[in-house]
C-alpha cells in the first residue's frame, strides 16, 4: 500500500481559534492539540526586543487603549504603504509592553476567546523558544518554531532591524541550521535572500494573491507576487528558499458565486521547482469557508473545514497553517488519498 501523505500542521499564531493570538497560552495549547510547529509573527520594541504580534499596531490585540498613561502615544503611521492609526510596538519598551494584556482580535467570530481577554502578556521570542523546548520535553516530540518577520523594511528604516536580533538569538541557542527545525518566513524578498547568504536557516517565501513584495516595490523592482508563482518565478524563489507559503485561495480558487472552483496546479509547479508548499490559513468558521462548505448563515459557526483540508491534501501540500490545529490534525489522520479510495472501490 502506498504511503499516506502526512502534511505538517502549523499552529497559526498558536491555537488562535481558542485563545487570543500570539500568547504563550495559545502556543502551549497548540502543542497539546497536536501541532507540529507554532508560528509567532515578530515585530520589535523600541529597545530592540523581538515580540510576537501579528503586526506592529497593537490597539486591536491588547488593552493598550485602557491605559491612560499611553493615551498620548496613539498616532497615525504609514506601514508598508498602508495608513494605520493606533499604538505601535516600536513606541514602547519591552517593560512597557509587559504591562499590557492580550485580547481577542476578531471577537465577533470568536466570542469564546474573549473569556481570556486580559489574561496574557505579549511574549518575547525568547519566551516562545523556551516554551517550545519545554513542550518538546513534556510531550516527547520535537516542537518546531516558524517565526515570520513582519514589516522588515519598515523596521530597518527605523533603526530596529529584525534579522540581526533573530540571528543572534538563534545562534546563541544553536537553532541556526536545518536540523533545528526552525523555519523563517517573510512576505518580503531581500531579507530572505540576505538570510540565505549569511546563514543556514531554512526559509519560507510567503506570497499574496495580489500586489508585490513591499521591499521590492520600494526599490523600484517591478516584481509582483503573480510573477513569483509562475514557473520561472518559482525557480527564482527556489534559489534562496525551501518552502513557498501560499494563501489557500490560490490553491483552491472559488467560483464567482463563492463556492469551490477548480483546484490550481500551483502545488505541482512549486514541487517541480524544488519547493515545498505550505497552505495558509485554514479556519473552521463559516466566514472563512467557500459557501458550499458553510453549515449555516452564521459566520461564527463551524463549517465543513474537513472537506477543505482534504482538498488541500489531495493537491499534495506539505503543510497547512491552521487556527484550530486539532481540527487539522484530525483531518490529517482521517485522510486517505484519492488513489487509495479509488483502489478500495474496485
Amino acid at each position: 500500500m502506498p504511503d499516506v501523505p502526512t502534511p505538517i500542521v502549523i499552529a497559526h499564531r498558536g491555537a488562535c481559534g481558542y485563545r487570543p493570538e500570539h500568547t504563550l497560552a495559545a502556543y502551549r495549547l497548540a502543542v497539546g492539540l497536536g501541532a507540529d510547529a507554532i508560528e509567532p509573527d515578530l515585530v520589535s520594541t523600541s529597545d530592540g526586543v523581538l515580540v510576537a504580534r501579528h503586526e506592529n499596531e497593537i490597539g486591536g490585540t491588547t488593552d493598550v487603549s485602557e491605559h491612560p498613561e499611553f493615551a498620548a502615544r496613539r498616532t497615525t503611521k504609514v506601514v508598508d504603504a498602508r495608513r494605520v492609526t493606533g499604538w505601535f510596538t516600536e513606541d514602547f519598551t519591552l517593560d512597557e509592553l509587559k504591562t499590557l494584556r492580550a485580547k481577542e482580535r476578531i471577537s465577533h467570530l470568536r466570542p469564546g476567546c474573549t473569556a481570556y481577554d486580559g489574561w496574557y502578556e505579549v511574549p518575547t521570542l525568547d519566551e516562545i523558544l523556551d516554551l517550545a523546548e519545554v513542550a518538546a520535553t513534556q510531550y516527547g516530540r520535537r516542537v518546531d518554531v516558524y517565526p515570520e518577520l513582519k514589516s522588515s523594511t519598515y523596521f530597518r528604516d527605523r533603526g530596529l532591524p529584525l534579522e540581526e536580533p533573530l540571528l543572534r538569538t538563534l545562534r546563541e541557542r544553536g537553532l541556526d541550521d536545518p536540523p533545528s527545525g526552525l523555519l523563517v518566513q517573510s512576505l518580503e524578498v531581500s531579507n530572505l535572500k540576505a538570510l540565505a547568504a549569511g546563514s543556514q536557516l531554512r526559509l519560507l517565501q510567503l506570497v499574496l494573491p495580489n500586489g508585490a513584495p513591499y521591499d521590492r516595490s520600494q526599490a523600484g523592482d517591478p516584481l509582483t507576487y503573480a510573477d513569483m508563482v509562475t514557473p520561472e518565478g518559482l525557480g527564482a524563489v527556489a534559489e534562496y528558499a525551501q518552502v513557498l507559503g501560499v494563501p489557500k485561495d490560490l490553491l483552491l480558487p472559488r467560483s464567482a458565486d463563492g463556492s469551490r472552483g477548480v483546484p490550481s496546479t500551483l502545488t505541482a509547479q512549486a514541487h517541480a521547482a524544488g519547493l515545498q508548499v505550505y497552505a495558509w490559513t485554514v479556519r473552521q468558521e463559516n466566514a472563512f469557508l467557500a459557501c458550499d462548505l458553510r453549515s449555516s448563515d452564521l459566520e461564527q459557526e463551524g463549517g465543513d473545514v474537513g472537506a477543505e483540508l482534504a482538498a488541500l491534501f489531495d493537491l499534495g501540500v506539505d503543510g497547512v497553517f491552521a487556527d484550530q490545529p486539532d481540527v487539522a490534525v484530525a483531518a490529517r489522520e482521517a485522510y486517505r488519498p484519492r488513489s487509495l479510495l479509488d483502489t478500495a472501490k474496485r
